[in-house]
């Protein structure tokens, strides 16, 4: 089986994409740029984790880096705050989903452990999951953080997803943990979520490893 899986430079994906290389003949690993909402330093540890991964994961890996600025300045300038982690999470789905047909990939990874945060709540989780139709896989949803640490330290991804960098601003002060689809669908008719998605695709960058 061929996986895309979406990874940031946090604790949880990159577990997560650990746990299900075991089952995949290749893997490909897919991180969306929030610059300028992030920093520099997120994309330079994003590419020191999937380096560590490589030494990790016997299966095959490609990995890209997607721009992702583009689409939360959008979101951001013309709807409601409350939901911009909503539907970043349904972006992130599409650019995998259109980056699996084109790879002819089989399934989604993500790293979403049930209720950590906001936009993992049981309610979010399915307004999220509606955006695409492939099957999306989730090694981590019933783990506590601690257990999630315990792997990250053992297979040495931790320390490296602990490293400084500014966290994401486009984050919403008080973000929405009960996000309805129609909400979601009123917002995204304010803003060309193809062109967002073909943008984002279309300028993806290969990361040799």
């Amino acid at each position: 089986m061929k996986f895309v899986s979406l990874i940031s430079s946090g604790i949880d994906s990159p577990v997560a994409t650990y746990l299900l290389s075991k089952k995949a003949e290749e893997m490909i690993l897919v991180h969306a740029d929030g610059r300028p909402f992030t920093d520099n330093r997120e994309i330079d540890n994003f590419v020191l984790i999937v380096k560590h991964l490589k030494k990790q994961i016997s299966c095959d890996i490609k990995t890209y880096i997607v721009p992702h600025g583009k689409t939360l300045h959008s979101f951001k300038q013309n709807c409601d705050d409350k939901f911009t982690c909503v539907f970043c999470k349904r972006m992130l789905l599409r650019y995998a989903e259109k980056i699996a047909m084109n790879d002819e990939a089989d399934a989604i990874i993500m790293g979403d452990s049930l209720g950590q945060v906001a936009s993992q709540t049981l309610q979010n989780i399915r307004t999220v999951e509606q955006a695409i139709n492939l099957p999306i896989l989730r090694p981590l949803i019933g783990f506590d953080k601690e257990d999630i640490i315990k792997i990250a330290k053992e297979i040495g991804t931790y320390d490296l997803s602990i490293l400084p960098s500014d966290s994401c601003s486009a984050v919403p002060h008080k973000p929405s943990t009960k996000a309805k689809l129609e909400k979601i669908l009123e917002c995204e008719e304010k803003i060309d979520v193809s062109e967002l998605v073909n943008h984002a695709v279309n300028n993806l960058e290969v990361v040799p490893l």
